[in-house]
């Protein structure tokens, strides 16, 4: 998916650019994505009304697995995007690590957490950002938690 910048907005601001796929499925609500209801209330109460571009294209494929590459321009969803697929796809009731999100900076790291831990609320989902210059025990019992495997 490839979210371009049309005429009609200031370069990198425009959320409805032009867009590249080959999934043809446009899912204009978050109510009929089939999301679980918990995952459904923390999206409204983080402010979302309604699927970004990016959102209504790229959710969907994620769930069921499919490998996705989105780039779009800053402040078009993406984070949500990622963040609402992998809640949606986790088991809560199981304790550990489940998903692995790599961001390349401290701060986008602490944001991806917030999105997550504000869309995760109602689930109960919980979520950890590994990043140096932290508290190293909480990470370690974090990591503890995990099942590693040996490749």
């Amino acid at each position: 998916i490839d979210l371009s910048n049309r005429d009609n907005g200031p370069e990198g601001m425009e959320p409805d650019g032009i867009i590249e796929s080959n999934w043809n499925e446009i899912v204009d609500s978050f109510d009929e994505m089939a999301l679980r209801e918990t995952l459904l209330r923390g999206i409204y109460a983080y402010g979302f009304e309604k699927p970004s571009a990016i959102q209504q294209r790229a959710i969907l494929p994620c769930i069921k697995g499919y490998d996705v590459i989105a780039q779009a321009q800053s402040g078009t969803g993406k984070t949500a995007t990622f963040a609402i697929s992998i809640l949606q796809q986790i088991d809560i009731e199981l304790k550990g690590t489940q998903a692995l999100v790599l961001a390349p900076t401290r701060e986008l790291a602490q944001q991806i957490q917030k999105v997550i831990l504000a869309l995760g609320d109602y689930m109960g989902a919980s979520c950890h950002a590994c990043i140096g210059g932290t508290n190293l025990l909480s990470t370690s019992r974090c990591l503890s938690l995990t099942k590693l495997m040996k490749c």
